[in-house]
């Protein structure tokens, strides 16, 4: 279900993978009788009208079923700890001029990746609270 690398990705307004991630929670969400059927039947060829029409965007985000937005923001908050760092480090570093500027190109490449990331994950947990 998952692509080569075992991860969703998050944008800004939208989930870029979000046939990925809504197959995902259906199925982590379903009961084993439902799942059961979901074998039987090979997948979900009578729901692709449903999600040709429906889009994984921050608001649809805020509506799914509870069980799928407490398993997403679970994973949310695993993914946030295995961070070095909370976000609130990674602002406070990047608004320290002179420690910033102390880092390596490189470095401060890494520190604003992380930062965004961090960012947009902060922003899925408001999203699926």
């Amino acid at each position: 279900m998952v692509g080569e690398e075992g991860a969703f990705v998050l944008g800004w307004d939208e989930v870029l993978t979000e046939e990925e991630l809504s197959v995902t929670l259906k199925v982590l969400c379903m009961s084993e009788e439902e799942f059961k059927e979901y074998k039987e039947q090979d997948g979900w060829e009578d729901d692709s009208e449903e999600e040709e029409n429906s889009t994984l965007s921050n608001e649809a985000l805020s509506r799914l079923k509870t069980p799928c937005k407490k398993l997403l923001y679970d994973s949310v908050l695993l993914t946030l700890e295995s961070y070095g760092s909370d976000l609130k480090a990674e602002q406070d570093l990047l608004n320290n001029k002179e420690a910033y500027e102390k880092l390596s190109r490189r470095e401060q490449q890494a520190l604003h990746v992380r930062y965004g990331q961090k960012r947009i994950l902060h922003q899925v947990l408001e999203l699926v609270r």
